[in-house]
């Protein structure tokens, strides 16, 4: 196979997997302010995420350094362009980490209210600005024929992608209860069901919207693939909230899983072989052979990846066979 052809498929990977586990480790985060009504509640939806939360966020760093390493023009452009947007994700990310350290050192009430706010500040922000960021590739920004961003900020900032974000952060949150009803019991497994049901709903609506808009907006139904896996997304994602309303949350969290995975495969599937689409020109888009390394970096880093990513994944399977029971208020420490 083209090693152009590999790393695109390898760094969408790393995405999916990315947005697969870290996507309800965000929705955990949003939900804690308001499924836990005391500390015990809180300390318990935090819990439930304790073992995961830095792992998941290893898939972010490998997929930011294997676009590094394969795509370099790929990633001067993109992290030029979207600086500040992934600067608050950076941001939030701080939070969130700190938030999850922070909040026990101190007893008191207004101490760990702070940090419930800002750990779920640090999830809904990412959680808003990857879909904005996702669906910015494939509607385009102004990318000149140098392959350097020329715009602002703000030009990454339109009814469309802000519908992108929407959906991502309700998908997301979805993800969270699913993910709250399965490790929890009594009356936090029911609150966090009714506020999934919530968030599904708006979920179902929002990423409908999306994949109608981008008919209009994108070229990304000009090939068959994409438009069967954003449809199959669609259809996977009201089988979730079936399994979610018949309490079967178990099928629902894979459902929703599974919609997660397909929208970002069709997202990455109608941008081939482009990396980013420019506004400007159609043919300044930045593609897989214009903005990847030599051909022996990408030998090089196929033998690497080959050998060291089965690893990693054991290991994180692993852990969360480990850490697979139920929380239970009996077991936390006082």
């Amino acid at each position: 196979m083209d090693l152009n052809i590999l790393w695109f498929i390898l760094v969408t990977v790393l995405f999916t997997g990315f947005f697969f586990l870290e996507g309800f480790d965000y929705g955990v985060g949003i939900l804690m302010p308001f499924v836990g009504r005391n500390d015990l509640e809180r300390r318990m939806v935090i819990n439930s995420i304790g073992p995961f939360w830095d792992g998941n966020e290893v898939w972010m760093l490998t997929a930011g350094g294997a676009m590094f390493a394969a795509f370099p023009h790929w990633y001067a452009t993109l992290f030029s362009g979207f600086y500040l947007a992934l600067f608050l994700i950076l941001v939030a990310l701080i939070l969130r980490g700190v938030a999850f350290e922070f909040r026990s050192k101190d007893e008191k009430p207004a101490w760990r209210n702070l940090w419930d706010w800002l750990l779920f500040v640090g999830s809904l922000l990412p959680a808003l600005l990857w879909g904005v960021a996702i669906t910015n590739l494939i509607r385009g920004v102004p990318i000149d024929a140098r392959m350097q961003f020329t715009g602002t900020f703000f030009d990454l900032l339109s009814p469309y992608t802000l519908l992108g974000g929407l959906a991502f952060l309700l998908v997301f949150t979805l993800q969270g209860g699913l993910f709250l009803a399965l490790k929890s019991e009594g009356e936090l497994k029911e609150r966090s069901r009714q506020a999934a049901l919530r968030a599904g709903a708006g979920a179902a609506l929002a990423l409908l919207l999306l994949v109608i808009m981008s008919y209009g907006v994108t070229d990304i139904f000009s090939r068959f693939l994409p438009g069967i896996l954003l449809g199959s997304a669609f259809i996977t994602l009201l089988l979730s909230l079936a399994g979610l309303y018949t309490r079967r949350y178990g099928p629902g969290f894979l459902m929703n899983g599974l919609t997660v995975i397909l929208v970002t495969a069709g997202f990455f599937s109608g941008l081939f072989p482009r990396v980013m689409v420019s506004s400007l020109n159609p043919e300044w888009s930045i593609t897989i052979y214009r903005a990847a390394s030599s051909p022996y970096t990408l030998k090089v880093m196929t033998v690497v990846a080959l050998t060291l990513v089965p690893v990693v994944l054991a290991y994180q399977g692993w852990t969360y066979w480990v850490f697979r029971q139920r929380v239970k208020a009996r077991d936390l420490e006082y």
